[in-house]
């Protein structure tokens, strides 16, 4: 029996981060390991909103630091299903930061994540369609399927790169 299609509404996720000095680097803004943190955990509560399942990071693509992000200072995410296939989803991420004093607030994170689904065995499972009920769904979920097909083309294209790493000593 086909799963029945979910609205993105239902995976829709916001949270908010206090930026402590642990958390920043010299400058007084935060580490992006730290940001990079933050999306992934709200990225992955809006995958599993969506399908009910255990997820797993399988990307991160079109990840941008817009602006920093201060100590003392509020980060807001926000992130949602932008598309979903046979096992994964395209989920967007959004950073902004607030201001406590001014209220006034920024964009400073982007990212698009993907990530599979995993049923009770650890093997890859069906997730939900996505119910598509506006023309932006539509053009968004149009934008992943693209996106799809080039991460899917790009497979395996970096095992060059990787073994020079690997071997690579210091000096």
């Amino acid at each position: 029996m086909p799963l029945q299609p979910k609205p993105a509404s239902q995976s829709v996720v916001e949270m908010a981060q206090l930026l402590l000095p642990g958390d920043a680097n010299s400058l007084g803004a935060a580490f992006g390991g730290t940001v990079i943190g933050w999306v992934d955990i709200c990225a992955a509560i809006a995958a599993q909103r969506h399908c009910r399942q255990v997820v797993v990071t399988a990307s991160m693509d079109d990840l941008h630091f817009h602006a920093p992000i201060k100590v003392g200072w509020t980060a807001i995410l926000k992130a949602r299903v932008l598309a979903a296939f046979t096992s994964s989803m395209e989920v967007g991420v959004t950073v902004h930061s607030e201001n406590p004093i001014t209220g006034e607030r920024a964009l400073t994170t982007s990212a698009l994540l993907t990530f599979v689904a995993l049923d009770a065995a650890g093997q890859r499972t069906e997730v939900p369609p996505l119910q598509i009920t506006t023309p932006d769904e539509q053009h968004a979920h149009d934008a992943a399927l693209e996106r799809r097909k080039e991460r899917l083309t790009r497979r395996g294209q970096g095992a060059t790169w990787q073994a020079l790493v690997a071997t690579s000593r210091s000096t």
